[in-house]
């Protein structure tokens, strides 16, 4: 108890929580949960390998598709350990620094996906908007440096916060509100001041997702004003707005939950349902990357065929 008196601390674990008041049927829950890690991690290694594999999807579009596919991969295996450590053996401790650097993690590939969200607008918007410079554009090379930005940003906006954190003193509640590790709701554990992971936080939020929010729609609000105002044929205009019902789906995805667990957490003056919380945290972190390959492969014709190869018994 000595641990937990202390004014100062950091402690030397975290309790993890699974579904409030359903703990006695989170075995039932894991096999919904196993079977979404599982689409998710196979439906992205798919994708990823067809396009490596098939020459004629070495494009821009197909390449930053990977990217996210890539992507949705690392968010899946941020959370994947705790999630089902808590729902199928109900092992629910995480170390103190393990917590810190699943949460870095978390953030990270989250930043990073609205960043690959935002380069393949851009991909569209120069497809449909400015095709005549598409291909000077969108050189291999300006592929990967987006790549490489995407991340060298994720890393840099998210190491503050752990160091943010460690700052902290732990002298409360070590009960964490989900079964990962979450920023929002491991500063509110402190028993120090927040006001500077608030700021930092919030400024985070802005810096990354809402830029990133705010050239997205740009870049689709002139793809649409493109495809009314100046393709003549109804035939051009649908195959326009075709291209980007997908990334407009998965824009959805992942900022609606993003967004609204995000702006709770800091703004919310009532204490809401933990069932909303838990329920916005999942819809965030696993819903878009099981999602998005299933998504891709619908509305992506290419992306479909190539699968559809793949499965089909090969004749001798």
């Amino acid at each position: 108890m000595s641990m937990l008196n202390s004014t100062h601390h950091q402690p030397p674990f975290f309790l993890l929580s699974g579904l409030p008041g359903l703990e006695a049927s989170h075995i039932w829950f894991s096999i919904p949960l196993s079977i979404m890690y599982v689409t998710a991690i196979l439906g992205n290694s798919i994708i990823i390998h067809i396009v490596h594999k098939t020459p004629s999807l070495h494009e821009p579009q197909y390449v930053l598709l990977s990217l996210l596919a890539a992507t949705d991969i690392g968010m899946s295996a941020s959370t994947l350990p705790t999630v089902l450590n808590v729902f199928i053996f109900n092992h629910r401790e995480i170390e103190f620094h393990g917590c810190l650097a699943q949460m870095f993690f978390i953030h990270t590939f989250s930043s990073i996906e609205s960043a690959m969200l935002l380069a393949m607008a851009f991909d569209h918007f120069m497809a449909i908007c400015n095709p005549l410079r598409y291909i000077i554009v969108l050189t291999p090379s300006r592929i990967t440096q987006m790549g490489l930005a995407a991340v060298a940003r994720g890393v840099a906006l998210m190491i503050p916060l752990p160091i943010l954190l460690q700052q902290l003193p732990f002298c409360k509640n070590i009960v964490l509100s989900y079964s990962f590790c979450f920023h929002p709701d491991m500063m509110k554990l402190a028993c120090g001041s927040i006001r500077v992971n608030i700021i930092y936080g919030l400024v985070l939020v802005l810096c990354s997702f809402g830029v990133d929010s705010v050239f997205i729609v740009l870049s689709y609000a002139l793809i649409l004003k493109t495809a009314i105002l100046s393709i003549a044929s109804n035939a051009g205009r649908l195959k326009a707005l075709n291209t980007c019902i997908s990334n407009i789906c998965v824009v959805l995805l992942f900022y609606t939950p993003q967004v609204s667990l995000s702006m709770i957490h800091r703004f919310g003056k009532k204490k809401l349902p933990a069932q909303i919380y838990m329920l916005l945290s999942y819809l965030h972190l696993l819903v878009p990357p099981m999602l998005n390959p299933i998504v891709y492969t619908v509305k992506t014709k290419e992306i479909r065929v190539c699968i559809l190869k793949m499965f089909q018994p090969r004749k001798f």
